[in-house]
């Protein structure tokens, strides 16, 4: 079976957010269980392109509208992937030192173009087009309704949404930028009258997936004006787990981690990355530990930080240690926090891929009291490291997190305020004190099962359903 991921992120060649490990990781899984699937993303200008070597595959000049810009397909040399890694380089549009900007119309409806444009001309092609969020949204309408690709219209087409708060919009005036199609199809670009990607995905695509269970449902009534169309669209979508990468995410053998370990030395190996942590951070080793690392936004609950690590500092015998960026505010008063809270609190303003792993491997505990959690792979590689989580119940997180009142492993609260978070985390330091309990749960998690070997499968499974209606 002939797979084509199409995203504007996979790691390790770029990466934002959990969209890039998801793609950095699927296709390798999928490759193990006998497919060949295969990923194209843009080419940035960044420390894996400038350390890399790159060979020419495909050159071609693409049409934005009545523009023309030289599109070069390239794949990555000596590569130990585990699927092959296409780039499309658009100097002008892609070749930037970011991922996003405030304004991304052109430069991923030129990717999308060079992306069908080099799939056109192929000997071989793909069975199935599996596109990820609204950067690749128009995609399906593409192989479906315009003219240029007729060839590739039997071509079967999965989109998942990553998160629906996302969508890609941009006005009716620019409907240039795409390739001709029937103007009686122009509904399927229009979402409450804007052109609309991730809607016109949602429509065109032969299947939709979102990345667990339970943010199905949650979008069926909470997709950032979407919840009609995703409710008139349910009989062809379905919410699938993401996984994590277990080679990568390993305290056994993670290179990042001066020492590592298993579940039968967890506690000592997890004791020495603590003690790392809290002399790199000046923070109390002999006290629960609680970590938050990721985005700074409100989805995250980030707004609530400032007053909810102050109360909880208060009021728990904890040290909280934070790695992430993005709100100024937030940043601001997360900083400003440091001098109130002196060998308890610290803060990492921006990001840093090798501290991540020693914060998963040194903490007790992780926080992620999200708004909007469509999977979460935080708490998943938090589990594999022997670090509860402490979650809201929403998303992803509901579908991977029990609480412990429930014979579970997790500290979960319903609602996103400051009272609810702050009395999680103290649920958490009351834990972190029945010493006997805390380990136990410790050693049971690294033993949960969420690698992409499950998921992996229904998605092949999946595919197969779709290519036998082609």
């Amino acid at each position: 079976m002939n797979i084509l991921h199409i995203s504007a992120e996979c790691y390790p060649a770029a990466k934002v957010g959990g969209l890039a490990d998801v793609v950095g990781a699927l296709p390798k899984y999928q490759n193990q269980q006998g497919s060949k699937s295969q990923v194209i993303m843009p080419f940035y200008d960044n420390p894996f392109t400038e350390s890399n070597e790159f060979e020419t595959v495909f050159t071609n000049i693409i049409q934005l509208g009545t523009l023309p810009f030289e599109a070069t397909i390239l794949s990555l040399k000596d590569n130990t992937l585990g699927f092959d890694l296409f780039f499309v380089d658009i100097p002008e549009l892609l070749f930037k030192s970011y991922v996003y900007s405030i304004d991304d119309t052109d430069r991923f409806l030129a990717f999308q173009i060079a992306v069908l444009d080099w799939v056109l001309q192929a000997d071989v092609l793909p069975q199935i087009i599996h596109c990820h969020d609204h950067h690749t949204g128009l995609i399906p309408f593409m192989l479906s309704h315009s003219k240029k690709y007729a060839r590739l219209k039997r071509i079967s087409s999965v989109f998942t949404i990553h998160n629906a708060q996302y969508q890609g919009w941009f006005a009716h005036q620019n409907v240039g930028l795409i390739p001709e199609f029937p103007l009686s199809l122009f509904g399927l670009l229009d979402w409450d009258n804007c052109i609309n990607p991730l809607a016109t995905a949602i429509k065109c695509a032969w299947h939709v997936t979102t990345v667990s269970p339970s943010y199905m449902e949650e979008l069926k009534v909470a997709a950032n004006g979407l919840e009609s169309l995703i409710r008139s669209e349910r009989d062809k979508c379905s919410g699938i787990l993401n996984g994590i990468d277990s080679s990568v995410w390993d305290p056994k053998t993670d290179t990042y981690l001066s020492h590592n370990y298993s579940e039968k030395t967890v506690e000592s190996g997890k004791a020495e990355s603590k003690k790392w942590l809290c002399d790199e951070f000046n923070l109390k080793q002999d006290q629960a530990l609680v970590v938050f690392i990721g985005r700074l936004v409100g989805e995250k609950g980030a707004d609530l930080f400032p007053e909810v690590f102050d109360l909880a500092l208060k009021n728990a015998k904890i040290s909280i240690l934070l790695l992430g960026s993005g709100n100024e505010t937030v940043e601001k008063e997360l900083t400003e926090l440091k001098e109130n809270h002196v060998g308890v609190y610290n803060a990492y303003i921006g990001y840093d891929e090798s501290l991540s792993h020693k914060m998963y491997a040194g903490a007790d505990f992780l926080l992620m009291p999200s708004r909007v959690e469509p999977c979460g792979l935080n708490q998943m590689y938090s589990l594999r490291y022997g670090t509860i989580p402490v979650v809201s119940s929403v998303g992803g997180l509901k579908d991977t997190v029990v609480d412990i009142d429930n014979d579970g492993f997790g500290i979960c609260h319903e609602n996103i305020t400051v009272d609810e978070i702050v009395n999680a985390i103290e649920r958490a330091a009351a834990l972190y004190a029945k010493t006997k309990e805390f380990n136990k749960i410790r050693q049971y998690i690294m033993r949960i099962d969420h690698s992409w070997g499950e998921s992996a499968k229904q998605y092949i499974n999946l595919y197969k359903t779709l290519i036998k209606k082609s």
